[in-house]
């Protein structure tokens, strides 16, 4: 091989052997245009997060969006401002029941670790 050819690009399939993924996780990616999704029950926002660097030890999994299901699901689209402030609800509701549990456990004499129960 020359040294200044580059190898040819993968085809576009998918990796179905351990050993194939592994030579992946040699290469970095460098991904443009990216777009954080956010869900939040049945709300989702789409945050443009730009350029990302992502070396390729750090590549657990990489797939490809299939489109036609995307449509299929029940989801609406919302503001960011929204996705946030229900995040926010659901997590203090979280908090709240698992304050509650917690609460029911210490009466029945199980205490949480590193917990304080009020």
């Amino acid at each position: 091989m020359d040294v200044g050819v580059l190898p040819e690009p993968l085809p576009p399939q998918v990796f179905t052997t351990g050993a194939q993924l592994l030579d992946l996780t040699d290469t970095n990616l460098v991904l443009q245009d990216t777009v954080e999704r956010l869900y939040s029950q049945n709300l989702y926002a789409d945050v443009p997060r730009g350029c990302y660097i992502v070396r390729g030890e750090n590549v657990l999994l990489l797939g490809e969006i299939d489109l036609d299901k995307e449509d299929e699901l029940p989801l609406k689209q919302a503001t960011i401002d929204e996705i946030y402030d229900a995040q926010r609800a659901e997590s203090a509701h979280k908090k709240q029941k698992e304050k509650k549990k917690a609460r029911k456990l210490h009466g029945l004499g199980f205490e949480a670790e590193n917990e304080l129960v009020l």
